[in-house]
């Protein structure tokens, strides 16, 4: 590559939204560049999902869609209208890469694989000529008169570029190379860069049995969050143990509320395990259980009624003898049992770090960012797509979405006065 070379767009992150960015800007014509401070691109890409990567949510109600960004979602109207949910299954379907529609509207590659993404977007900027340099850390914005003229790699090379696209990410899993660097670099020219946080966290627990349950998950269920006695919010879904706490979808998009109150006092996490019956229906149940198995212990009558690698700790939280035989159970026994079914309580500790974090929020002050192009407010030849916005994403899909919308729009919009080749 010739350092002396000016590139149309210089486009900053091999991810998701610098990727697609980088194609759409190439499909316009653009002589097209994309740095990326990892050997290979998409490092993020292949581990998300499980590997299986939540490509988008299949909500197709924009206004729907946008509302669980919460009030963030006021700002990405005017990006949605030019690509939206189903733009983007388009995109993926024509090239190939057929989805399918699990719980909660996930929309995932038939293939299960995150490599199929990838493949997709390599591909795109393939067809477009998109030049990439990967192994080359950028450190900073290079400026000319208050104007963005290009980047400054850690060479000390500058490279110039009419327009900058930054989509470096947030800070979290930074083993991937999401090390916030975008921030710092922003921040020095002038932007708002509000400090990042765990928004999507895995959830770290006091009670030492949850050790014991590590990689257990468990679909349906119910989870409140307490606090003073009083429930602070509630969901139903799909939660997974891990060795120190609680992870899985529903935790995880209740994780940045867990946050909020633990600043106000002790929390409690309650697992309701069998949603679908009341405390009577599950009273009538056990009763009839207990009959049937009169002269089996507890401890093996009670697996019949709750998964079996949860068994044990029922017993023991429980408090009934495990060796007594179902028959001489009282009354009030069986109520406890009832309660601790409907709400099996957890003390929780702390959310963990941000390196720990799915997504983290914070980011660029969105007041200083022009939704219709991407660019910025500060310098209209520099664009922010991505995880450098200070967007509170849902897990779901909603943080891929958000990639490939502002990537396209970016990559549509720093190139509107070329010709297409």
């Amino acid at each position: 590559m010739e350092t002396s070379t000016k590139w149309d767009t210089i486009i900053v992150g091999g991810g998701p939204a610098g990727m697609i960015s980088a194609g759409k800007a190439a499909e316009n014509g653009a002589r097209v560049l994309l740095i990326e401070k990892n050997e290979t691109l998409g490092k993020k890409l292949l581990i998300t999902g499980g590997g299986r990567c939540n490509v988008t949510n299949s909500e197709f109600d924009v206004r729907k869609f946008l509302e669980r960004f919460k009030d963030d979602g006021k700002f990405l109207f005017s990006a949605f209208s030019q690509h939206s949910v189903k733009d983007s299954l388009d995109f993926f379907h024509k090239r190939g890469m057929e989805t399918k529609v699990e719980n909660e509207l996930r929309t995932f590659p038939v293939s299960d694989r995150s490599q199929s993404v990838l493949d997709v977007l390599l591909d795109y900027m393939r067809e477009g000529g998109v030049e990439i340099l990967s192994n080359s850390p950028v450190v900073g914005i290079a400026m000319e008169e208050n104007k963005v003229i290009g980047v400054i790699l850690k060479n000390k090379k500058v490279l110039h570029a009419d327009n900058v696209i930054i989509a470096t990410g947030g800070a979290s899993l930074p083993e991937t190379g999401s090390t916030g660097d975008g921030f710092a670099w922003l921040n020095n020219i002038g932007h708002t860069i509000i400090p990042p946080t765990p928004s999507l966290v895995p959830v770290a627990i006091k009670d030492k049995w949850i050790e014991s349950l590590a990689g257990i998950s468990l679909t349906d269920i119910k989870i409140s969050i307490f606090q003073n006695d009083k429930k602070q919010l509630s969901k139903k879904g799909k939660i997974l143990f891990t060795h120190v706490g609680l992870s899985g979808p529903t935790i995880l998009n209740m994780s940045k509320d867990i946050g909020d109150l633990l600043k106000y006092g002790p929390v409690i996490v309650s697992l309701d395990i069998l949603p679908s019956e009341d405390n009577g229906t599950l009273n009538t149940k056990l009763q009839e259980l207990f009959k049937e198995h009169d002269k089996k212990k507890f401890r093996n009558a009670i697996a019949n009624i709750v998964p079996a690698k949860l068994a044990p700790i029922i017993v023991d939280l429980s408090l009934i003898d495990p060796e007594k035989e179902c028959n001489s159970i009282t009354r009030e026994e069986r109520i406890k049992l009832i309660n601790l079914l409907k709400g099996i309580p957890m003390q929780v500790d702390k959310l963990l770090g941000v390196d720990k974090a799915i997504i983290t929020s914070g980011g660029v002050s969105l007041d200083e960012v022009d939704f219709k192009t991407m660019s910025s407010r500060l310098f209209p030849n520099l664009y922010l797509v991505g995880d450098i916005l200070n967007i509170d994403r849902p897990s779901g899909g909603f943080s891929l979405q958000l990639c490939w919308t502002t990537g396209i729009v970016a990559g549509d919009s720093s190139t509107k006065s070329l010709k297409k080749s």
